[in-house]
């Protein structure tokens, strides 16, 4: 199974973008990850071409850091035009260090220390994904502190099941990963996110899982999530300007492994979004890939009101 730019060479050997990978690992040692260049521009481009054909509004592109990030991943994703997610101190020094523009940047993470939060506003990062009530108010306070307004959105979970492995769901009720819409906690987050001082609340996001190989659990995602965006409007009084559905869009790793293509995805989600819009409110959407959780020393606490036994 060959993809990208990969071949078998008349010596018999795996070719990357034209390089023999046993010399490769002859030069630089082995384990070593060779990435393809030509592939990772032309996934971004048709990506980006994709949702920009296929979504009336503005739509916007965003790349998870989590995936594979170093300095040169970050120049390459700033040159095609795409967003960042960054979910830990370390990556948003990578983003930065090389180059990326802070307001392109979405800072993730369901554990943020206020050195991170700190960090983050001063880099002047375009977008807090706000995962809990602890963060929302630690942000607020050190925001305030720092005489800033920092635009976020909120991560709420849409209690979808994405019938992936267990181990990589984030979308049902009792992820510890975002604030639950079923048992009103979304809403009482949204209030607060609008009466708190330093924060300026954007949007709403969420992520249902990872390695997703079709579109499903995306379309009932939209479903709930445009259905939560009116109702957030109505709270705060205005409507919210973005939506954020996540990414987790499946790769092949087995031959019998058949993920829609970028082309497809884009007209199923911009399809979908289109029938629940209905020309009644005009968000931004973001589309994002998938993310992991961070291991923390001293977590602050994440009450989730109903937990699955055995979870």
């Amino acid at each position: 199974m060959l993809l990208g730019t990969q071949r078998v060479n008349d010596r018999g050997h795996l070719e990357i973008g034209g390089c023999d990978t046993v010399d490769l690992a002859r030069e630089f040692g082995t384990p070593l990850y060779v990435m393809d260049e030509a592939t990772l521009r032309d996934n971004c481009r048709r990506y980006k071409t994709a949702f920009d054909a296929k979504y009336p509004g503005e739509s916007l592109v965003t790349y998870a850091g989590k995936a594979f990030l170093v300095q040169a991943m970050a120049r390459l994703i700033e040159q095609e035009g795409l967003s960042l997610d960054v979910a830990s101190s370390g990556e948003m020094h990578t983003a930065l260090t090389a180059g990326f523009p802070a307001e392109r940047l979405l800072f993730h993470g369901n554990y943020k220390s206020d050195a991170e939060i700190l960090m983050g506003l001063e880099a002047g990062v375009g977008r807090f994904v706000v995962d809990n009530f602890f963060e929302l108010r630690r942000l607020s306070a050190l925001a305030i502190e720092r005489e800033r307004v920092q635009p976020i959105l909120i991560r709420v979970t849409p209690g979808i099941d994405p019938h992936t492995h267990r181990r990589i769901r984030t979308g049902q009720e009792d992820s510890k990963f975002g604030i639950n819409i079923s048992d009103s906690s979304a809403r009482e987050a949204i209030q607060e996110a609008h009466t708190l001082p330093g924060v300026h609340l954007l949007g709403i996001h969420c992520h249902v899982g990872s390695q997703l190989l079709d579109a499903q659990a995306h379309e009932d995602a939209i479903e709930v999530m445009v259905q939560f965006l009116a109702t957030a409007g109505q709270m705060v009084g205005a409507p919210l300007e973005e939506l954020n559905i996540g990414g987790g869009l499946g790769v092949r790793y087995l031959p019998e492994h058949k993920p829609p293509t970028y082309e497809e995805f884009a007209d199923t989600i911009c399809a979908a979004l289109a029938r629940q819009f209905k020309s009644t409110i005009s968000p931004r959407p973001a589309f994002c890939r998938s993310r992991a959780g961070l291991w923390s020393p001293k977590p602050e606490q994440h009450f989730i009101r109903s937990v699955r036994p055995n979870a």
